[in-house]
């Protein structure tokens, strides 16, 4: 065993080695000749380091390391569980499906039930409501924020209603104590999808915990990467034990991969109409899936935890830098953010005013021939894609509201990144170049 320990430090010594030859020197920046991405991964040797060891391991699907993450993860964000998946999107399937369980009685979301939600966003917080066959109501939101009004929640509330399922705009939080103050009035479920803004307060708690479920991605753009990977959280003891039998084929056991009989009533139990003592690690209680993490994954992610409060600040403080280079572009709206809102921000929102004589796409063309990635809000306008096409309307989603705040941001607004890579010298030429179009006209 001591040759293979001292094999082992061998190589993740290598690897450490190798990290700084390959990434360690990092190359000034050339303005308008290397391109300024809106987003990229953020790592050192530590991130390469897990990953190696995790691979020598070679145990592969979640273990030690989603152990370690799904712990420190919890904790961080001050929740009681928190479940490592393969994708946000997941994420989001996870948290949506796990409020249509039986185990959740009269509150459980059947077809045809209603989920309050926004068209303005990223489609995977509407599609698994479309999927299930419940009933997306759509309200507006707004340009300040490109959050929901939450002043319009009572006019989108039907019998029918079961449940809100929202985004925090590109790390904005929304309107979390109204929000969340209507769901506790009417009874429903709210879901928070966080996968933009993990690290993002609102009064000094994490967006992500003040509903039922939070959910997180891990994709490169995000605050944190692990390639692939999302996570689902929650407080609530019986909505964990859905989320854990649906991420985890449905199944009604609880042990961790690997383990047997960790309850040590493996075969002396009944379910349903099997037979009496049927393996209890295939009895299943829900119609689930395989979406959890593999160990590779996690083992960075473990790593990425250490950064993400140097993250959250340079986030913050690179969009300061930034709001503060063009502030006074009066053909701009910029974003904005709620009293007592700590936005660790996924990007730099900028709406050109209707008036302003400019054209989006003439502004977002000029800025990727200067180099500069921009994206464009999302979806814009969700109900207006093709996907929605075949949707029939007042059957299979509901409009509550004329979204006259959601088509303004699909045709004017666009954003560019303010990750943690960026240095001044990216904020300053991106502000340069910003300000430069402008002066054109």
């Amino acid at each position: 065993m001591d040759k293979v320990k001292a094999l082992h430090d061998e190589i993740i010594s290598k690897v450490k080695e190798y990290y700084r030859c390959c990434f360690g020197d990092k190359k000034a920046f050339e303005p308008g000749v290397d391109k300024v991405n809106y987003a990229g991964r953020v790592f050192d040797e530590q991130e390469m380091a897990n990953l190696v060891d995790s691979a020598l391991e070679f145990w592969l699907t979640a273990g030690r390391y989603a152990n370690i993450f799904e712990k420190r993860f919890a904790e961080m964000l001050g929740v009681e569980h928190a479940l490592l998946v393969n994708s946000g999107s997941s994420a989001n399937l996870l948290a949506f499906m796990a409020l249509t369980s039986p185990l959740l009685g009269e509150r459980r979301i059947l077809p045809c039930d209603e989920v309050i939600t926004v068209a303005c966003g990223f489609p995977t917080t509407v599609a698994p409501i479309v999927q299930y066959g419940a009933v997306p109501v759509f309200v507006d939101v707004d340009t300040a924020t490109a959050n929901i009004i939450p002043e319009q929640l009572e006019t989108a509330l039907s019998k029918r209603t079961k449940a809100v399922m929202i985004a925090h705009t590109l790390g904005n939080p929304f309107d979390l104590r109204a929000v969340s103050s209507f769901c506790r009035k009417h009874g429903l479920f709210l879901i928070e999808d966080n996968c933009d803004a993990l690290g993002s307060k609102l009064d000094g708690r994490f967006t992500g915990t003040w509903g039922d479920i939070g959910t997180s991605s891990f994709y490169p753009p995000h605050h944190l990467t692990m390639g692939e990977g999302g996570a689902v959280y929650t407080s609530d003891p019986l909505l964990f034990k859905i989320l854990k039998s649906m991420r985890d084929w449905g199944r009604d056991c609880h042990c961790d991969s690997g383990r047997d009989n960790a309850c040590g009533c493996r075969f002396n139990g009944q379910f349903g109409t099997l037979p009496f003592g049927y393996d209890h690690k295939y009895v299943y209680s829900h119609f689930g899936y395989n979406l959890k993490a593999t160990e590779m994954q996690a083992a960075i992610g473990v790593a990425q935890l250490d950064k993400l409060e140097g993250f959250t600040a340079a986030r913050r403080a690179n969009f300061e830098y930034l709001k503060s280079r063009l502030n006074d572009i009066p053909a701009l709206q910029l974003f904005e953010a709620l009293p007592g809102a700590e936005p660790s921000w996924f990007g730099f929102l900028m709406t050109l005013k209707s008036d302003c004589g400019f054209d989006r796409n003439e502004f977002s063309k000029f800025l990727e021939q200067n180099k500069i990635q921009t994206r464009n809000l999302f979806a814009g306008n969700l109900t207006r894609h093709p996907c929605f096409e075949s949707l029939v309307p007042e059957v299979d989603y509901r409009i509550a509201v004329p979204l006259v705040n959601t088509d303004i941001m699909m045709n004017n607004s666009v954003w560019i990144g303010v990750y943690p890579g960026m240095t001044t010298e990216h904020l300053d030429y991106m502000a340069e170049k910003i300000t430069e179009f402008f002066r054109r006209g």
